[in-house]
Order: structure tokens, then C-alpha cells, then sequence
């Protein structure tokens, strides 16, 4: 039987570990080296994103996290960093999340409820 969007996002998030907006900002204020993925589209990004966070969308993350691909993206070097990964809602975060881990990133979390919680907490957005 197919699977919907929503089945594999659900199956994607039996083997991640979400965090929730406001203890992403906290964890970020923590930790120099947490690096908070965006992983949605340039135009989402354009209309808001995290101050300081990394955009690399969905379809290029493997591409960019892959160390021997000649383009790949220099901070998604180091699979001990941690990473916190985001999107709008929190279901292309998770799927990306699951990836990295398969990828050899060991400390990736995906930011459940995505940009959305973060602006709901009131967390600071730039443009």
C-alpha cells in the first residue's frame, strides 16, 4: 500500500528526537555550536527565517551533508555538532532529521511545530 506524506513523516518520527521551539532558542543561547538547519524553500526563507540559522532546502540536504560531494556545505562537516533542524510545521524537519542520522549525524533533532511555534513563542524572526 503507498504511503502518504503523512505516513512517512510519522515513520520518520519513530526514529528522531524532536525539541520544541522555545527550548531550541534556549539550547541555541547554550551552546555556540548548535547549528539550526532551515530546511525549507528560499522564498519561505525571504519571508522570515531564524537569526543565524542555515538555510539548506529539503531537496539539497543530502547533497550538501554528503562529504564527498564538491558543493557540499562546509558546517554540515563536523556529525558530532548538534544540529536542530526546521521547516514550516515540523514534517519536513523530521524527515531531513532522519536522513542526517542515516547520513552519520548523531546529535540532530528536528523542531517540532517548525517556524510556526517559533513565531507562536514569539521567538525572534529576521528578514
Amino acid at each position: 500500500m503507498p504511503k502518504s506524506l503523512k505516513d512517512l513523516v510519522a515513520d520518520a518520527k519513530t526514529r528522531i528526537r524532536e525539541i520544541s521551539a522555545s527550548d531550541t532558542a534556549a539550547a541555541a543561547k547554550q551552546d555556540p555550536r548548535l547549528l539550526i538547519v532551515d530546511v525549507r524553500e528560499p522564498a519561505e526563507w525571504a519571508e522570515g527565517h531564524i537569526p543565524g540559522a542555515l538555510l539548506v532546502p529539503r531537496g539539497m540536504l543530502e547533497a550538501k551533508a554528503d562529504l564527498e560531494y564538491a558543493n557540499r556545505e562546509p558546517r554540515l562537516a563536523d556529525r558530532q555538532q548538534p544540529i536542530v533542524l526546521q521547516c514550516a510545521s515540523g514534517g519536513r524537519s523530521a524527515l531531513a532529521a532522519d536522513v542526517l542520522q542515516a547520513m552519520g549525524f548523531t546529535n540532530v533533532r528536528s523542531m517540532a511545530g517548525g517556524i510556526a511555534a517559533w513565531k507562536e513563542h514569539g521567538l525572534p524572526i529576521e528578514k
